[in-house]
C-alpha cells in the first residue's frame, strides 16, 4: 500500500469510526462499507461484522429487537475470532462489548445510553 492510499485508508476510517461512536449508523454502515470494498481476507471479515453490528444498531433505534439481535450475533461472530487484526481498533474491548449488549438483547433486558456499542481506537 502506498503511502498515500495508506493516508487514505487510514482518514477513511478514522471518519467511519467517529460515525459509529456518534450513533450514527447509516451513514457509519455507508462509510464502513467504502472501506470493506477496499480490503480482503480477515480485515474484510472484520469491517463486514462491524457493518452488521452498524447495521443491528440502526434495527434497533428502529425497535426491531429481533433483526437486531440477529445481526448482531453475526457481526460478533466475524470479529471475536479475528480480534488480533490490526485496523487501529481496539477489538477485544468491542467484543466484550457487543457480547454484554447481545446477552441484554436475547434476554429482554432494559438497555442504556452505555450499552452502544463504541469503537475504541489503539
Amino acid at each position: 500500500m502506498s503511502e498515500e492510499s495508506a493516508k487514505s485508508f487510514k482518514d477513511s476510517l478514522l471518519n467511519a469510526l467517529n460515525l459509529f461512536n456518534n450513533h450514527e449508523w447509516y451513514e457509519a454502515h455507508d462509510a464502513f462499507e467504502e472501506i470493506w470494498n477496499s480490503v480482503d481476507g480477515d480485515e474484510r471479515q472484520v469491517i463486514q461484522g462491524i457493518l452488521q453490528v452498524s447495521v443491528s444498531q440502526f434495527h434497533l433505534s428502529k425497535g426491531n429487537l429481533n433483526g437486531a439481535t440477529i445481526l448482531l450475533g453475526e457481526g460478533l461472530g466475524r470479529i471475536k475470532t479475528r480480534t488480533k487484526i490490526d485496523l487501529g481498533i481496539d477489538l477485544e474491548s468491542f467484543c466484550r462489548c457487543l457480547e454484554d449488549l447481545l446477552s441484554k438483547l436475547q434476554y429482554e433486558e432494559q438497555l442504556s445510553e452505555n450499552d452502544k456499542p463504541f469503537l475504541k481506537p489503539l
